[in-house]
């Protein structure tokens, strides 16, 4: 059966008011800040009312070409536990436009199991994205201004780290010269990132409320003086926070929209999987957690990124205990850990689905690990053939965990009532016991040993000499008793995004640690990692058009 594209599903769907999709979480009309018809934020004041729900995370295998609709399955969750008459909230990412016009071509679920309005959600929104640029421009300009003013003892050209930001995939702007011609400035050297790296859209994603904003936002570092101290030079010393938070007003409540059931949606935030922590805002978790009997949130990329990190930022910092998890698989990124190449995919092939299966079970025993509850999704497609999921089955069986079969992008919520009900049974269940992976106290490399041994399986971490430098200083100015982000490939555990399945007998090489002074963490990078995307020879940008009566064509 030929299924729709993903935005004539969408355009076909019959929306609910938003006043309808809030009532039934019990909030009324005048507790909404509308945006339209079928979008409106909510009060940050429910993020603060006590929570009701429980939380369930949905994480997913290492992901690969043949694509795994982790957002997809997390969205078509929601919607088959809504069908069982559970009380549940959707909590997920925002799109950026770079990944929009570059690549994906849309970020909002796929198939029947959509958040829409799907058009809005994937280009202006509610213009969270474009607060989060400005105030971090602001926060640049601020910087470049006091350079040209000598206002800031100490400030020079060489010791300004902060960039600039754009919502667009544009590699011409990773590295540029500012201030070039008489009277503009410092000439200097800077760069641009894409606004899910800036650590903006991390503070926005975890702080509380506004005073925990403005806080954040007055810790950030843009630099540091030019004697031999080097001592931080923070936002607070530009006297940038309060400005930068007046920007950021708005944008910090979270965003109500709906699934294509008609099923409540918190789309909110969007840091970087891997660069940053890689999940939607606390704010809106925690307001689903007021509302909600269960949340279905999602984290960026596999479980040794997005789970990780989950567990052990998130959670760690906003106080969250999740009660489960789905972990995401499919047949064909299995056979790809096994050693098939794309265009030979969809052939049945027992032999090297077999090979990807240790890769599955490394993921699985990332979650446990952390004391969470598992069950494994399969998201179907029509190419599976039956004796390949029920090896899937047979292996999680294997391992003690349940495996059901999903199809979500073809059914919506009815292909995904047996894994609801499944994740129904580990709620009902024993309960886990959560616990992070590392003490905060312990020192940056230890942490990052940490991670890379017991999460990835390497054998442990090389820092070059630079990065040595790097936390050394950290250490010296109060960023050594915070969580570690790695920021690595999100294709492969080890820091080569070519080897796959699960690789055995690696080292990890640490290349550069940033501090987070905003956000709460510290970023150790190992390989290549971007924070400014390109675009493709044919970005996805080329295939869009937009019909004389306004009708969008080509957002996928």
């Amino acid at each position: 059966m030929s299924i729709p594209s993903d935005i004539a599903i969408a355009q076909q769907a019959r929306l609910r008011p938003i006043s309808d999709v809030a009532a039934e979480l019990d909030l009324p009309p005048d507790a909404l800040h509308p945006f339209g018809r079928h979008i409106a934020k909510l009060p940050l004041e429910v993020a603060a009312h006590p929570s009701r729900g429980r939380l369930v995370l949905v994480t997913a295998i290492s992901p690969t070409p043949a694509g795994e609709g982790k957002t997809t399955v997390s969205i078509g969750l929601a919607q088959a536990l809504r069908r069982l008459g559970t009380r549940t909230v959707l909590a997920i990412r925002e799109p950026s436009l770079g990944p929009v016009f570059g690549v994906k071509g849309g970020a909002a679920g796929g198939g029947y199991s959509q958040v829409v309005p799907m058009e809005e959600i994937n280009l202006h929104f509610t213009g969270d994205f474009h607060a989060i640029a400005a105030a971090h421009n602001l926060l640049s300009a601020l910087a470049d201004n006091a350079l040209h003013h000598g206002t800031v003892p100490g400030l020079g050209a060489r010791r300004v780290t902060w960039p600039r930001t754009i919502d667009m995939n544009d590699r011409a702007l990773r590295e540029v010269i500012t201030g070039v011609g008489a009277g503009n400035g410092v000439v200097r050297e800077g760069r641009w990132v894409i606004v899910p790296a800036s650590e903006v859209m991390a503070i926005v994603a975890l702080a509380r409320d506004l005073p925990d904003l403005q806080a954040r936002l007055g810790r950030i570092v843009v630099g540091s003086s030019g004697d031999a101290a080097r001592v931080p030079i923070r936002a607070r010393d530009l006297a940038a926070a309060d400005a930068m938070a007046l920007l950021l007003k708005q944008a910090l409540a979270p965003n109500l929209v709906q699934t294509l059931e008609g099923g409540p949606a918190l789309v909110h935030a969007g840091p970087f999987g891997n660069l940053a922590h890689g999940c939607n805002s606390l704010v809106a978790t925690r307001t689903a957690l007021a509302l909600g009997d269960v949340v279905v949130t999602e984290a960026g990329f596999g479980s040794d990124l997005g789970a990780e990190k989950f567990f052990n930022i998130k959670c760690r910092l906003g106080g969250l205990t999740p009660a489960a998890a789905v972990l995401v698989a499919t047949v064909r990124s299995l056979k790809m850990h096994g050693g098939v190449p794309l265009a030979a995919l969809d052939r049945e092939d027992l032999g090297a689905l077999e090979r990807g299966l240790p890769h599955l079970a490394h993921h699985v025993a990332n979650v446990r690990q952390h004391g969470v509850p598992v069950v494994v999704a399969i998201n179907r497609r029509a190419s599976d053939t039956d004796a390949e999921v029920a090896r899937i089955a047979d292996a999680c069986a294997a391992l003690g965990v349940t495996a059901v079969p999903a199809t979500v992008f073809a059914e919506g919520g009815a292909g995904g009532e047996g894994l609801a009900q499944a994740v129904l049974g580990l709620l009902e269940g024993p309960p886990g016991d959560f616990r992070h992976l590392y003490e905060v106290s312990r020192p940056i490399a230890e942490k990052a040993e940490t991670i890379a041994r017991r999460v990835y399986g390497a054998d442990g971490v090389d820092f070059t000499p630079a990065a040595a430098r790097q936390v050394a200083w950290l250490e010296a100015n109060g960023l050594g008793d915070t969580p570690v982000c790695m920021a690595k490939t999100q294709y492969s555990f080890t820091d080569d995004p070519k080897r796959l399945g699960v690789p055995t007998g690696f080292r990890l090489t640490v290349t550069e640690v940033t501090g987070a002074a905003g956000a709460g963490f510290v970023v150790a990078r190992c390989g290549e990692i971007m924070t400014m995307p390109g675009l493709a020879a044919t970005p996805a940008a080329a295939r869009m058009r937009m019909a004389a009566d306004g009708t969008v064509e080509g957002l996928s």
